[in-house]
């Protein structure tokens, strides 16, 4: 009895999550104010496109700068990931280890 209330709280409360975020739209990238004309203000398509022209003729000219990434420093990829790794891995050792002992170990094995 309790199960089915519960279950039906829950799906009425995602229901209604849903159509309370309905109204939230993604649009695209703000480009300025928009005039009665249809400008877009100050920062427009083409200089958009002009700015990430520039950008990709950096980048050409400068290879040995590479994407700007950092992989193994402690803010990138590389180096987030071994932290994590070690955090997670600490943890879980510490379970693995208290878990072999104590009241609930079974008989014989420790």
């Amino acid at each position: 009895m309790n199960t089915k209330i519960l279950l039906a709280a829950s799906l009425i409360a995602v229901f209604t999550i849903g159509l309370h975020v309905e109204g939230a739209v993604a649009f695209a990238q703000y480009m300025g104010n928009v005039g009665s004309e249809g400008q877009t203000g100050s920062y427009t398509l083409e200089e958009a496109l002009e700015i990430q022209a520039r950008r990709v003729q950096a980048a050409e000219a400068n290879p040995a700068a590479g994407s700007g990434t950092p992989y193994i420093d402690a803010n990138g990829v590389v180096g987030a990931s071994v932290i994590a790794a070690a955090v997670f891995g600490g943890v879980a050792g510490a379970f693995f280890i208290r878990g072999r002992s104590g009241k609930y170990a079974a008989m014989g094995r420790g």
